[in-house]
């Protein structure tokens, strides 16, 4: 049945063709956060692999590549259509646009890599395992192009768990993504004789071995510190408590409702009743929590040390700018911290932004506002930095999207302690936008091997150890208070931190040859 299957896509041609790679490609994304539906993902590549073998010309085999990747790129970031949502009446008729652009552009590169699996390979073993390494190929080309945008790559979808993620601390998670590139591929090769058979359960074999290896790695570190009681901790332990004040996207920067937020934030940054008086804290608000200029505001500022204890620091997220000795004004997006004199004794500019969202690139040709408040393009700080103040753990400020790109994410030259994230997804609404930013973050705590704290200005608020285990959380839409010590469990010498993505590097090389060298021997479709 399977193997008529096979031969009945491979005979499809014209419209229905299209369809199947553009809805195959589609369904593939319920592989990914929040949904984990993992058996998909060798399903939909079965059903574009079996449909190659029909095609006949280049140009088939990139129009499949571009329809799938077109189905795989819409409906993975249908959340982008909320942010234009929260001011529709000046945003709202953008909306088609920036989906069928943003999954029509990116379709380039699974469009790239089908190409170069259908012209190098032949039957759907070699085929299989080609299209898993330029898969992921293209998708680390995603990552570095145009400032790059590795958001749900195929590695993703293990972010179910903490234990198959594992393997991200050896080689990264584009490594993690060509295992599960063959994974996707291989099962395809089912139809392909005894050979294929093998291969197929080669395949399969990679989830069982993902999860089991992590689980070992897990058990060999200990368990989680799920379960604190604070109080019974020593007074030299931080505690960290995040802000979560779920305010919308609509009402967060409306100048009448300026002042009943900001005694919000201070109310739920007052001291819980948990903690003895002499335990330190580190109050953590989200991404521009502080809607104003924190330098400036004397006032403000006192407020917020008047929620602190002596040794506590609050950090927040605020927009920040300074007039320059010329003309010429800039703002930054940026984290600042408050000690209990109310000074501001660090600071943190983001460097790597948002397209459309921060700034508008190409402005001169470009006539587009950005989504953010204010007409001035924010301006990029100079990139990854170690914050060390009051004697606290030092850690590596991260602000929105910096957290989702491998290998970027701290300054090998003074190694933090602990990672810290804070963000607005408040744009994508109730959506799967803020769970994929999640587990993207996730990964860099294996990688780095450092304890992450995240703060969401409307979730998700959440702790991981230095093994992406979640400690704690607060939900998308809810409003409340994350309070846990910050997590002393810490490997800062993982293989991926001391070598980055040179094992990714061989691992493809050995793939491709492997697959450039195969002398296929089973029968073809």
């Amino acid at each position: 049945m399977i193997e008529a299957m096979a031969r009945r896509l491979a005979s499809l041609s014209g419209w229905r063709r299209r369809f199947v790679w553009l809805l195959s490609g589609a369904v593939a994304v319920l592989a990914l956060p929040p949904f984990f539906i993992i058996p998909v993902l060798p399903i939909c590549f079965a059903v574009l692999l079996w449909s190659l073998e029909g095609v006949r010309c280049n140009k088939g085999a990139l129009s499949a590549g571009w329809w799938f990747g077109t189905g795989h790129f819409a409906a993975g970031f249908y959340w982008v259509s909320h942010a234009f949502l929260v001011q529709p009446e000046i945003y709202g008729w953008m909306i088609p646009f920036a989906l069928l652009g943003l999954g029509g552009g990116l379709a380039i590169f699974p469009m790239l890599a089908v190409w170069a699996s259908w012209r190098l390979g032949s039957g759907v073993i070699r085929r299989a395992v080609l299209l898993a390494v330029f898969w992921v190929v293209v998708e680390y080309l995603r990552g570095h192009i145009l400032t790059g945008f590795p958001w749900n790559l195929l590695g993703h979808v293990w972010a179910i768990d903490a234990a198959p993620m594992q393997f991200a601390s050896v080689v990264g998670v584009y490594g993690l993504s060509l295992v599960t590139a063959l994974f996707a591929t291989l099962p395809a090769a089912f139809v392909a004789g005894r050979s294929g058979k093998i291969a197929a359960l080669g395949g399969i074999m990679i989830a069982v071995a993902l999860w089991g290896g992590g689980a070992v790695r897990l058990m060999m570190v200990g368990p989680a510190e799920t379960e604190v009681a604070l109080s019974e901790l020593p007074a030299d332990v931080p505690i960290v408590q995040i802000v979560q004040p779920n305010i919308p996207q609509r009402e967060k920067w409306l100048p009448e409702l300026q002042n009943q937020h900001f005694s919000l934030l201070l109310d739920m940054s007052r001291r819980p009743e948990t903690l003895r008086p002499d335990q330190k804290r580190i109050v953590i608000w989200p991404e521009t929590a502080a809607t104003f200029f924190v330098e400036t505001q004397t006032q403000a500022r006192m407020q917020m040390a008047g929620v602190l204890g002596p040794e506590d620091i609050l950090i927040t997220g605020a927009p920040r700018t300074y007039p320059r000795a010329t003309d010429e004004y800039k703002v930054w997006n940026a984290i600042q911290v408050i000690d209990a004199t109310g000074h501001i004794v660090a600071s943190f500019d983001k460097f790597h932004l948002v397209p459309f969202g921060e700034y508008v690139p190409f402005r001169s040709i470009l006539p587009f506002p950005k989504l953010t408040a204010g007409r001035t393009d924010f301006s990029a700080g100079p990139g990854p930095q170690t914050l060390s103040v009051n004697g606290m753990p030092s850690f590596s400020p991260l602000i929105c999207y910096e957290v989702i790109f491998p290998g970027a994410v701290i300054d090998d030259d003074h190694q933090p302690d602990w990672l810290l994230n804070v963000t607005n997804d408040g744009w994508f609404g109730h959506s799967a936008g803020p769970y994929q930013h999640m587990a993207a973050a996730r990964f860099r705590t294996i990688e780095e091997g450092r304890p992450l704290v995240r703060a969401a200005y409307t979730g998700v608020s959440v702790v991981f150890d230095a093994y992406g285990r979640k400690l704690t959380d607060l939900g998308l839409g809810e409003r409340g208070i994350l309070v846990h010590p910050l997590s002393s469990n810490k490997n800062h010498t993982t293989v991926y931190y001391l070598w980055r993505d040179l094992l990714f590097y061989g691992i493809v090389t050995f793939f491709a040859v492997l697959a450039m060298g195969y002398k296929r021997n089973a029968k073809s479709l």
